[in-house]
């Protein structure tokens, strides 16, 4: 017979699908060949421009040209070590050179930095329509080719044409800013006048990062602008403080063309009056290339221990 009740039916288990989940590949492989792609033009034009030369500029350092017998004879390259940078660092010039800048240093950054962080935080605090304009003006200066900076204030010093000299002398004060004891200031005033604006944007961007909550608890609390500034502005923006710091120092180790320009003008400034004018004096009005390599190693030099020392002492501060 035949079982006409119903049965149970049976189980069925559903078959996990046996499909391969595939991983998303990673960026190390495809990314990692396109990044190379587009990087590999800039560090071929960087190792052109950059780092060929400064191997050459050391290569170049330990040779010098000597002339056989008495000096007539055909000129030829010689292994002289570490002669041209002694010849370098005993040249009276270069010395002084090196006095005249550190001179430079002292009077530069304290006015351009403090000017900068002054006019960041008066930008900070102004007025929002009149904002855009003192941006405007202050950042003037530093759209004009340093070349062109310097053409200008040697018109403003020079007596006779100077529109600055000759309403000073109508009040009865003579000056002569092309004079030996008034050159240097003279300089750095070219120099702040060309930098600070492009300092100030630098801080006055990292000033609008400060959270406007801190600052309206501080006025909450009493304090007013000026110890909002000091107290909280100005400790929040050290690290951009540091890295004008340092980009600062850089810079004013190679001043060449503000004194260059001036010199035209006046004999208070020779050739060799800092480093930089010692090197390319060397290179190009004595055609000694080893010398000039070697001076310009040394400079080099300085700049890296003063950009260390300026790095390490910023770290600190920025930890403090």
């Amino acid at each position: 017979m035949v079982n006409l009740a119903p049965t149970k039916p049976a189980s069925r288990v559903a078959a996990a699908p046996t499909s391969t989940i595939r991983k998303p590949r990673g960026l190390s492989g495809t990314g990692g060949r396109t990044a190379a792609l587009f990087l590999t033009p800039f560090f071929a034009v960087f190792a052109l421009a950059m780092v060929a030369p400064v191997i050459y500029s050391i290569v170049l350092s330990f040779f010098a040209q000597q002339k056989s017998g008495l000096g007539f004879g055909e000129a030829k390259t010689a292994f002289v070590g570490l002669e041209n940078y002694l010849q370098v660092l005993q040249s009276e010039a270069f010395v002084g050179g090196i006095g005249r800048l550190a001179l430079y240093c002292a009077l530069y950054i304290p006015c351009m930095v403090g000017g900068a962080v002054a006019f960041a935080l008066l930008l900070d605090a102004a007025v929002a329509r009149a904002r855009k304009l003192f941006q405007l003006f202050v950042f003037l200066p530093h759209a004009v080719p340093g070349v062109i900076a310097a053409l200008i204030w040697a018109y403003m010093y020079t007596p006779g044409v100077s529109p600055i000299v000759s309403v000073l002398e109508t009040g009865g004060i003579s000056l002569n800013f092309l004079d030996a004891h008034l050159i240097l200031p003279s300089i750095v005033n070219i120099a702040v006048w060309e930098w600070t604006g492009y300092n100030v944007i630098v801080l006055f961007t990292a000033l609008q990062a400060v959270p406007r909550e801190v600052l309206e608890a501080a006025r909450v609390d009493g304090a007013g602008e000026i110890r909002a500034a000091l107290s909280i502005k100005l400790p929040l923006i050290l690290p951009a403080l540091s890295v004008i710091m340092l980009f600062t120092v850089i810079g004013t180790l190679q001043l060449f063309t503000e004194p260059s320009i001036i010199s035209k003008a006046t004999a208070s400034v020779t050739s060799t009056w800092v480093p930089n004018m010692w090197a390319y004096d060397a290179a190009f009005n004595r055609h000694n290339l080893n010398q000039a390599a070697a001076a310009s190693i040394i400079i080099a030099l300085m700049a890296a221990v003063l950009s260390w020392a300026v790095t390490r002492f910023s770290s600190r501060m920025n930890k403090a």
